[in-house]
């Protein structure tokens, strides 16, 4: 599926890594006759439409009392810039009752506004927003009512809860639909490698932020499979390592001509403060990953999920041989969790998966509409690890009221 941007002549189109790709080995494992399915509880109704979107960052607070989540009043099209969502949390010990915290004007269907509780607090949430021409981070005391705003939208977090990793949103949306937001063009639009704009790292108590990379210093790194001078560049998910000495992100690029459809993808990591850069892998096409220690990555490409050395070696054992989808890892890293994307019976499948032992656990099939299995506006199960280890909560479609938020007792 390709569509073409007719005000710039940029080409995007629907990754193969949503369709669907038999593997008759893990498909048996999912839907095993013998395996007894989990309770699944729904957290959210309509008539409004909920959910929480990606999965790399606490959804429910230490005592896992409030799930939070987005509320949005359509579905269907993609954001624009006069569409307000609203922030709330589920009180999941009062018969799930809605709680409004604030509003947001810099979401996404696939990454939502980075709403989440502030790692190492049980007091604070943040999502992003947009305000005075600007993406913001708002940060919540949910007991005092005592909100601050800080001057970037972020990204990923660190696990002390002190630093975040900022990204700049208007070129993502430019680059890649649905992940960035609405209502800020992207004034870099048609530079290759802009020198002004990148990475931050952002200290959200005072606000203040220093320059880690910018698009031209990284797309300047040479890439061996081609010449990706000549093409459009930039940088999205980021995600610090569990101990928060390292992080790792995304350099990807267009062909700015048209020569190429789709896009190219390699994968950095870089110390703290961006010194020591490490080129993780630079495959043709990286698909979602995590941290499953502070040494290793794991990642989806080429067929199957693989687990590579953060050393700079390209070591890579292969994990499972599985079709795509979302993964974490529970404490510990010997299990992962992992979702899939609608298989040939129209479901989305969230397991579990135990690596010493190779053996999945099936945790449900959820029926998914048509019109939410590709593109910008499809709904992703995207598993979240309750902070207990002991639930799990989904977003899924398979109740035939939208999106909807649902627990899973694992």
């Amino acid at each position: 599926m390709v569509y073409r941007n007719q005000s710039e002549g940029l080409q995007k189109e629907v990754p193969a890594d949503q369709l669907w790709v038999s593997y008759p080995d893990f498909e048996n494992k999912l839907y095993d006759p013998h395996a007894r399915l989990p309770e699944v509880v729904p957290l959210t109704t309509g008539p409004k439409f909920h959910w929480f979107s990606y999965y790399d960052k606490f959804e429910t607070d230490p005592d896992e009392r409030y799930a939070l989540a987005m509320e949005v009043d359509f579905e269907g099209r993609s954001p624009a810039a006069h569409d307000v969502i609203k922030i709330g949390m589920i009180d999941l010990l009062n018969a799930n009752k809605w709680v409004e915290l604030g509003l947001s004007r810099a979401w996404s269907w696939q990454q939502g506004c980075m709403l989440q509780w502030r790692p190492c607090s049980n007091d604070e949430v943040l999502w992003n927003d947009r305000e005075d021409g600007k993406f913001v981070c708002h940060i919540l005391n949910v007991r005092s009512g005592k909100k601050r705003t800080l001057p970037h939208a972020v990204y990923h977090v660190h696990p002390k809860g002190k630093w975040a990793l900022c990204a700049d949103f208007a070129r993502i949306e430019f680059m890649r639909p649905g992940y960035g937001y609405a209502g800020i063009e992207d004034l870099h639009r048609m530079a290759l490698a802009p020198a002004s704009i990148g990475m931050r790292l952002m200290d959200l108590d005072s606000g203040s932020a220093k320059d880690i990379f910018s698009y031209q210093q990284i797309a300047a790194i040479p890439y061996p499979h081609m010449d990706a001078r000549d093409d459009r560049h930039y940088m999205y998910v980021f995600e610090w390592s569990p101990d928060g000495r390292r992080f790792v992100f995304l350099n990807r690029w267009r062909s700015a001509n048209g020569n190429w459809l789709g896009f190219r993808t390699r994968m950095f990591s870089a110390a703290f403060d961006g010194s020591d850069l490490r080129l993780v892998t630079d495959k043709p096409y990286i698909s979602h990953f995590t941290w499953r220690d502070p040494s290793h990555i794991a990642m989806w490409r080429d067929g199957a999920y693989r687990l590579c050395a953060d050393d700079g070696s390209f070591r890579e054992e292969t994990i499972l041989e599985a079709t795509n989808g979302h993964l974490s890892f529970f404490a510990g890293g010997d299990w992962m969790i992992a979702d899939t994307y609608h298989d040939k019976n129209g479901n989305q499948n969230p397991y579990l998966y135990h690596l010493p032992t190779q053996r999945i656990i099936p945790l449900g099939h959820f029926y998914i509409p048509e019109k939410y299995r590709s593109g910008e506006l499809r709904c992703d199960l995207h598993p979240r690890i309750m902070r207990s280890g002991k639930k799990i909560i989904v977003d899924s479609t398979h109740g035939n009221n939208g999106r909807q938020l649902y627990m899973i007792h694992i």
